[in-house]
Order: C-alpha cells, then sequence, then structure tokens
C-alpha cells in the first residue's frame, strides 16, 4: 500500500480493519516516530522545524508556517498546512483521516486532533473509521482543546481552551465546553 492509496482509502471512511492497512499504518508510524524523535530531541531553527516537518508530510511547507515543538504525530502524511499557521508546543496529530489547517490558523498549546474513532458495539472497537477534521481560515483553537473526527470548523471561528469539539462549527462562531456548544457568534 502507498500513502496515496491509503489518502485514498480513508477517504471512504470505511473501517481500518485489513492486515495490509495495519502493517501499512505501523511502518508509517514508525517512519513518523523517528522524524519526530528527531524535531523534538533538541533546539531547531525554524528553517530546521520547516524541513523536518516537510520530510515528514510529505510536501514542501510553507516558509510561513511555524511550530514551537515539541510536535506529535502517529502518521504524518495526511497534515495538510496552509500558509501563515503558527502551532504551539505539545499538539497531537492523529491524522490518518486527514488534517487540513487553512490560511492563518492559531492552534494553541496541547491541542489534540484526533481524526480516529472507534465502533460502538464491541465486537467493532478493535477497527477505527476514519474522517477528516478541516480548520477554515483564520480559526484560533484554544489551550487544550480536542477536536474530534469527521468536524469541520469555519472560517474565524474560535474555539475556546479546554472545548472537546463534536460538531461541524458554523463561520464567525465561537464555541466552548464538554462537548463544545455555541457561545456567541462574532
Amino acid at each position: 500500500m502507498t500513502v496515496e492509496e491509503f489518502k485514498e482509502y480513508v477517504k471512504e471512511r470505511k473501517p481500518l480493519n485489513t492486515e495490509e492497512i495495519h502493517s501499512f499504518m505501523d511502518r508509517m508510524s514508525g517512519e513518523a516516530r523517528r522524524v519526530t524523535f528527531k524535531l523534538n530531541a533538541e533546539y531547531r531553527e525554524p528553517a530546521e522545524i520547516r524541513a523536518l516537518l516537510s520530510e515528514l508530510f510529505g510536501y514542501t511547507v510553507p516558509e510561513t508556517f511555524r511550530v514551537f515543538p515539541p510536535f506529535y504525530t502517529d502518521f504524518g502524511k495526511n497534515i495538510n498546512v496552509s500558509d501563515g499557521v503558527f502551532i504551539n508546543a505539545c499538539c497531537h496529530f492523529q491524522d490518518h483521516g486527514g488534517v487540513t489547517i487553512g490560511e492563518g490558523c492559531q492552534i494553541g498549546h496541547n491541542v489534540v486532533f484526533a481524526t480516529l474513532n472507534h465502533g460502538v458495539a464491541p465486537e467493532e472497537r478493535k477497527y477505527t473509521i476514519p474522517a477528516p477534521i478541516v480548520l477554515g481560515k483564520n480559526v484560533w483553537v484554544g489551550s487544550n482543546s480536542t477536536i474530534l473526527q469527521g468536524v469541520t470548523i469555519g472560517d474565524n471561528s474560535i474555539v475556546a481552551a479546554g472545548a472537546v469539539v463534536t460538531k461541524d462549527v458554523p463561520a464567525n462562531t465561537v464555541v466552548g465546553g464538554v462537548p463544545a456548544h455555541v457561545i456567541k457568534k462574532i
């Protein structure tokens, strides 16, 4: 299985339930750990950070992309960032299902992006089901928030610190709480 084949498969949101898929995911997780361990092991200049993230993501990231390590991911090849994105320290990306971060987004400390979920029935729990997370332009995600699989956050919205976002957020909206709910319109 190739990265492109895997990305096409997860777009269908079908369970990740074959030996071929699990073997591929294990191999890619090892590669992601190799790069993130290097990234997180010592101080790096911004250009070095972008070079390592380009290797991790599989494409050249924008020069305006900034990350304060440590940075964690268990796949790495399904993260797409636009110009002017900032990701603060200790963020975790479970990106098998895809994470897209729009232009000008600001991500606070310790944010979790979780694109996989398990089935509810006990016999279905051993398999994961992917769904993408998409952030529009100029989204601000506060520290210690969690964005769950299949969520789209509209342009200019704010996710309050500590929120758990379980459903889509309209543009120009502030959400907060567990689970996140609309606090106000911007």
